[in-house]
């Protein structure tokens, strides 16, 4: 038998942190580090909260989740501010990674191959609520000018409907979250001949994009074309103006309480880190997931963001030779 009982909770079975969460029960029970009752399918919001207040002791989720319990906003508003601002402390982080990309995909036959192509189109922009929509329209404004409801329709539907939105023709194009390739890519690609579209080179440089990209909860990212191109298949054409895809990723990781045992934690990390290419493995689109990767810029620690690691994930990562950034010690 391991050595403690943890409990840890996950939303979708089958995403990057369904998997990454699967894949530290598996990791630490090998390791002798703990039994880890894992509760998939949950919602993020509620998980979070029972996670500071030391309820459950894992938990995955973007970095704008705590972000948001600490200000009492968004979700949390119910929560105030003051009771955010003491619970979101209870909440540091053993490993980050990517949970998602943003970019702009749809079916070739659309006709779609820029981002200009945007205006007068039908645009898949995430469910009705929540932050998805929102960055999907900040993301086409900064790269086109062009604004929802006015140079383009913007279409939300639930979601596990944005998928079928695409292939009932609800939408002509979307420009929404995904991995290389995720449940949504795979169904698209299955239907017809797909297209991928990276952000514009000039564009993501930018000043103007940089405070998007890097808000709580974002971060740039870039892969070789050729690596996404060979992830999503040959039905689908991967563009950009160069060698290069671009998108904003969703970043943020798998989170422990604040109490938990150093040892318990240094152990967890240790347990993931010796574990990265089995982690990698268990899906096409985990390589592209930046784990094992702590810089800050790719992680979206510091600046704005006030996440920091347990101290027994820092130990773990400098005894395996990584330099954690000095922003996100606690």
């Amino acid at each position: 038998m391991a050595q403690v009982n943890l409990v840890s909770n996950a939303a979708g079975a089958g995403t990057a942190g369904g998997l990454s969460a699967t894949g530290l029960v598996e990791f630490a029970a090998q390791a002798g580090v703990a039994n880890i009752q894992l509760k998939d399918g949950q919602t993020g919001t509620k998980y979070m909260l029972a996670l500071a207040e030391g309820k459950i002791d894992i938990g995955g989720a973007p970095h704008h989740l705590p972000f948001l319990m600490g200000r009492g906003a968004g979700p949390f508003g119910k929560l105030g501010k003051e009771k955010g601002a003491e619970l979101a402390p209870n909440i540091q982080l053993l490993y980050p990674y990517t949970f998602s990309v943003f970019y702009m995909y749809g079916f070739s036959s659309s006709g779609i191959d820029s981002w200009d192509d945007l205006k007068g189109k039908k645009v898949l922009q995430g469910p009705p609520q929540g932050s998805m929509p929102r960055n999907s329209r900040a993301l086409v404004q900064l790269t086109t000018g062009l604004k929802a409801g006015e140079d383009y329709e913007s279409v939300t539907v639930s979601m596990n409907q944005l998928a079928n939105a695409l292939i009932d023709g609800t939408a002509d194009v979307a420009v929404i979250p995904g991995t290389f390739p995720g449940p949504r890519e795979s169904q698209v690609g299955a239907a017809g001949s797909a297209t991928a579209i990276s952000l514009p080179k000039e564009m993501f440089e930018s000043e103007a994009a940089s405070k998007l990209l890097n808000n709580v909860g974002a971060a740039p990212f870039s892969a070789p074309l050729a690596d996404i191109q060979g992830a999503l298949g040959d039905n689908w054409r991967v563009l950009s103006e160069d060698d290069t895809f671009r998108g904003m990723a969703m970043v943020g990781g798998d989170y422990v309480n604040v109490n938990m045992d150093e040892e318990v934690a240094y152990g967890l990390v240790k347990a993931h880190i010796d574990n990265l290419d089995g982690l990698k493995a268990k899906a096409p689109f985990m390589a592209a997931l930046n784990f094992g990767n702590i810089d800050a810029s790719v992680a979206g620690l510091c600046g704005k963001n006030p996440m920091v690691f347990h101290r027994g994930a820092v130990r773990a990562w400098e005894e395996a030779g990584y330099t954690v950034p000095d922003c996100a010690k606690p």
